[in-house]
């Protein structure tokens, strides 16, 4: 599996997110970035990726999956958001 595989299912299954993926074969770095998870506490956000990826790491085609989620606000200022410096201020 190929990080933009795993891109695709999540852009698939979870709306109005977007979706930074890093990793190879079975196991990857998801950075998710969306208004869904406002006033989530972080257990609720993980359920929300695993969830959409749960046949897929039900299969064994996904292994080991790191989460890191934010909204919009919380990525503007984000040091993983290293492609965007300032914005939002």
């Amino acid at each position: 599996m190929q990080p933009s595989d795993v891109k695709a299912l999540l852009e698939a299954r979870l709306e109005d997110c977007d979706f930074y993926i890093q990793g190879e074969g079975c196991n990857f770095q998801v950075i998710a970035v969306g208004e869904v998870f406002d006033g989530l506490p972080p257990v609720k956000r993980q359920q929300l990726i695993y969830g959409a990826l749960s046949e897929e790491i039900a299969s064994g085609a996904l292994h080991a999956v790191s989460i890191k989620t934010f909204t919009p606000a919380q990525w503007a200022s984000a040091p993983e958001n290293a492609t965007s410096p300032g914005q939002g201020a």
